[in-house]
């Protein structure tokens, strides 16, 4: 290993590249010329896709994140330009991705001082330390590389999640000698005690109807699971994280809507990488308890704080993949096996399937026809729309990391913006996002983005005039009174059209279909316009959450 002089700057950006990073996106500022010198200079190892916005930097990364599973990298301006990201860096907290923030400071010895200096806040990295995994600030071009190690260490070692880097404005810029070795390996996971995986295959030898648990932190275990639950005739429910690690239309794969039916008769339940919300949340009305008796609870999480949140009977330290595996071992060790649930989960499944199409539409009617275009690999980006609620467990999922969703976090205007990082990380296959007018515009001028990057996302606008939801509960719970939930709305094909995308209407789920078609087949963006009427929706409620 020699020494090169170069600045802090590239020191960082070396250090990133070197880890396999060649997406980086990002908004320029004074504070991080050094940063954006350096990826010009790095040329075609890298990609650099500009915002229009800062936040939607960090949605994009976390699109590319949740999509690939590979870490998703932004760079914004301190201050105001960190502060606009600070919601995608939740959303990316709350469903374990990993997400990398690099920013700049005030000039060092301005640093705590409280002068105002350009964009100052009184304690950033403080401030990040709250809201995200592991925030950490490079003071002098020596260390960079160091600290980005750990900073890829900390994101995707253990539970996965986002961590931030930042340097003062003029330390950026400083020059010095780097030792740039080799990128290390992450340390490996811990190994599952033999102990309790035995005691988890007593309980399964026991168990007459288990039913397992995924989540986002399940992604990557998807064969080791799918294995477990045919050998132990065992359904395999999810809520948002979790789908497509079973295919929807494989016998044993449950959404949520569907487990319910069967959660009566579960006698123990194998959560893997996934915090229970629906069992232990949503189905009791989001309050808190004790978490019942039965049935039996067996856990493997790689976070050992999640089983001090939710005590299990048998609670497993362990990576999920490594976890299932030392599981599936166990259990063909033991010789246990069972046959399906007869065919209450056929039935389940076809029950909730029919109620769903009898009770809410007009939304399933337009997720069918996007399910209907959309290749089974293909990116289906939810939002906090009638359709995006509905898509919880009406829209069939087939394979890991297809069903993108902001998890518990819920944030309004996510969906397209992260669906263009998604793009950007899936190449060819095609990505669609859906939302509703009010979401839409939170993010609408990354049209201009989508157009200027060539990310061909098909975006899936439901326009009924209002933030729906907001809307429907302060006319039925306030006798009628609303307040802030109407929404004048532009011209959308218009609108397109200004941005140089292709703008479509489909006024009906049968219209739905080809325009999709249409716009999967263009070589650009597309925005479709899904006009809808305010009321003609159904609640999705009471049929997502119990007692709704």
């Amino acid at each position: 290993m020699t020494a090169t002089t170069m600045t802090t700057g590239a020191a960082i950006v070396e250090r990133t590249l070197a880890h396999g990073v060649d997406t980086v996106f990002g908004l320029p500022g004074v504070q991080t010329y050094p940063i954006f010198d350096a990826l010009a200079l790095a040329g075609d190892r890298v990609r650099l896709i500009g915002a229009r916005h800062e936040q939607a930097t960090a949605y994009m990364a976390f699109g590319y994140a949740k999509a690939s599973g590979r870490p998703g990298v932004y760079t914004v301006v301190p201050g105001p330009g960190v502060l606009n990201t600070t919601a995608a860096l939740c959303t990316a907290f709350g469903t374990s991705a990993p997400v990398m923030c690099l920013t700049g400071q005030a000039p060092k010895d301005f640093i705590g001082k409280g002068r105002g200096h350009l964009h100052e806040l009184p304690d950033q990295r403080g401030t990040l330390r709250t809201l995200i995994k592991w925030a950490e600030r490079v003071d002098d071009p020596a260390s960079a590389p160091a600290l980005v190690d750990m900073a890829f260490r900390e994101m995707l070692s253990g539970r996965p999640g986002p961590v931030a880097l930042e340097s003062a404005w003029d330390v950026l810029a400083e020059t010095g000698e780097v030792v740039m070795g080799p990128a290390p390996g992450l340390p490996p996971p811990p190994e599952p005690d033999s102990d309790l995986v035995d005691a988890a295959v007593k309980r399964l030898a026991g168990a007459k109807r288990p039913m397992f648990w995924v989540g986002s932190g399940a992604q990557h275990a998807a064969p080791a699971i799918l294995a477990l639950a045919e050998r132990l005739g065992a359904p395999v429910a999810a809520f948002r994280g979790g789908r497509g690690i079973v295919p929807s239309d494989h016998p044993l794969g449950l959404s949520l809507a569907e487990a319910r039916k069967l959660w009566e008769e579960t006698d123990l339940a194998i959560a893997i990488g996934t915090r229970m919300e629906g069992p232990y949340m949503r189905w009791r009305g989001m309050q808190y308890g004790p978490r019942p008796a039965t049935p039996a609870l067996v856990r493997i999480d790689i976070d050992p704080q999640e089983h001090a949140r939710l005590p299990a009977d048998v609670a497993i330290t362990s990576d999920s993949g490594t976890g299932a595996a030392a599981l599936l071992a166990a259990v063909e060790k033991a010789g246990v096996e069972r046959a399906a649930w007869g065919d209450r989960i056929q039935e389940a499944k076809a029950a909730t399937m029919a109620e769903f199409r009898d009770k809410l539409q007009p939304q399933m009617a337009y997720l069918d026809a996007i399910r209907a275009v959309l290749p089974r690999d293909g990116v289906f980006v939810e939002e906090l729309c009638q359709a995006g609620y509905v898509s919880y467990s009406g829209f069939p999922v087939y394979s890991p990391r297809t069903y993108v969703t902001s998890g518990y976090q819920g944030t309004l205007g996510y969906g397209f913006m992260t669906a263009l990082g998604a793009k950007a990380a899936v190449g060819d296959r095609p990505v669609v996002s859906i939302a509703g007018d009010g979401g839409f515009m939170f993010g609408v001028q990354e049209l201009a983005t989508a157009a200027q990057y060539g990310l061909n996302v098909a975006a899936v606008v439901f326009d009924n005039g209002a933030y729906g939801n907001v809307r429907r509960d302060q006319i039925r719970r306030f006798q009628g009174r609303e307040l802030g939930s109407a929404l004048v709305n532009p011209d959308f094909l218009k609108l397109a059209e200004s941005f140089g995308v292709s703008g479509l209407r489909a006024e009906t789920p049968e219209a739905l279909g080809p325009a999709l078609e249409q716009a999967l087949a263009a070589g650009g963006p597309t925005l479709i316009h899904c006009p809808v009427t305010f009321g003609s929706e159904a609640d999705p409620w009471p049929h997502i959450i119990e007692g709704r």
